[in-house]
């Protein structure tokens, strides 16, 4: 440690020195100077060129934030569904699966995702022929433009109904557990809790007077306006980094449904259950801790490969503060410091997230 402590001390003491040397001042006072360039895509906060450099990194933080969160989402169905497909008896099923998983893993993420992006900009129409869901939808090569909600001041009531619907819920999926653990008797959980949520929520809307407008979006010169619009950059960063991250997955799905011993499944059927209560209340359940703790580690991978959206222009925190403000500021030190502690939290939050879930599963000893 003394060794560790005494190579960092020197490092430090190296960029001073040559910080001094060149005139360089260490500071953060750039942050709240005009960023002076555009985000295209700013969906959470405004955003315009005489923003700071901080609510551009701000910006830039949402943006990565955005693309992984919708990244591991989207990865973990397609990895549950092709791991499990892979698993199928059906021949067809299981060879085309397995030619696109080999497919996916051994070309790098940077390829797909700019053979994502040409097919979006290349196959998709200009807006003035862009296709059309009931004048409402529009997909063209400038994004997918859909209608945007307009809150009203009494929205904010439909808000705590639907937040209490949903505690209430969790507390009687818990108490539905207990009762079948207890008795055996088992209640529709999904149904009565979507249907409590969904009513509740409803009636709640209906009694505030419906207070929610939409905003649709309507072709004006070369492109639309108003609505909210769904950058192609985006399309294209989330659904390449989404199913290359899913073939890694399939293989720890499908490894974790190996690993989990035939006889019982043997035992389920003799039971009588079906293949998919059997799957979904047997298999899946012991699966889950061979699959959890490598599950983090391709979640976190997303998070970091996010970073190569500066290669198609998606604006996050590499092509923001590590980028344009670097190449503005002459800021190396400050930015990449800033850049570095970002994706040091983001990767840190999944962690800590992943690993209580995953001692929530463990088997407990009594």
């Amino acid at each position: 440690m003394a060794v560790l402590f005494a190579v960092l001390a020197m490092m430090v003491r190296n960029v001073v020195v040559n910080l001094a040397a060149i005139g360089k001042e260490f500071s953060f006072g750039f942050l709240f100077t005009p960023a002076g360039y555009d985000i295209t895509f700013s969906p959470f906060i405004e955003y315009t060129s005489r923003s700071t450099h901080l609510r551009a990194a701000t910006v830039g933080v949402f943006n990565t934030l955005l693309v992984a969160a919708s990244g591991i989402v989207l990865a973990t169905i397609m990895g549950f569904i092709l791991g499990i497909v892979r698993l199928s008896s059906n021949w067809i099923a299981n060879r085309i699966v397995y030619v696109f998983i080999e497919f996916a893993r051994n070309v790098p993420v940077l390829l797909h995702i700019f053979f994502v992006y040409g097919l979006v900009v290349i196959l998709l129409p200009a807006p003035k022929k862009a296709p059309s869901i009931w004048d409402l939808f529009f997909l063209s090569n400038r994004g997918f433009f859909v209608p945007s909600p307009v809150f009203e001041s009494a929205m904010w009531i439909v808000a705590v109904v639907l937040a209490a619907a949903i505690i209430l819920t969790i507390f009687f999926k818990r108490w539905a557990k207990k009762v079948q653990n207890r008795t055996g008797h088992r209640y529709p959980v999904f149904w009565i809790s979507s249907g409590a949520i969904i009513g509740a929520t409803a009636i709640a809307f209906i009694a505030a007077g419906m207070p929610l407008t939409w905003e649709i979006p309507v072709l004006k010169g070369f492109n639309y306006k108003g609505g909210m619009s769904i950058k192609p950059e985006f399309i294209a960063l989330w659904f390449a980094l989404s199913y290359y991250t899913s073939c890694f997955i399939a293989e720890i799905v499908r490894g974790g449904i190996l690993a989990v011993s035939k006889g019982q499944t043997e035992a389920a059927y003799a039971l009588g259950m079906r293949p998919n209560r059997t799957l979904q209340l047997i298999i899946i359940p012991q699966a889950l801790r061979v699959i959890v703790p490598p599950l983090a580690s391709q979640y976190l991978n997303l998070t970091k490969n996010s970073s190569l959206a500066i290669a198609i222009g998606y604006m996050d925190i590499t092509a923001t503060i590590g980028g344009i403000t670097l190449m503005q500021t002459g800021k190396e030190m400050e930015t990449m410091l800033i850049v570095m502690c970002c994706y040091l939290v983001f990767s840190l939050t999944i962690s800590a997230l992943m690993n209580w879930f995953n001692r929530s599963i463990e088997l407990k000893e009594r």
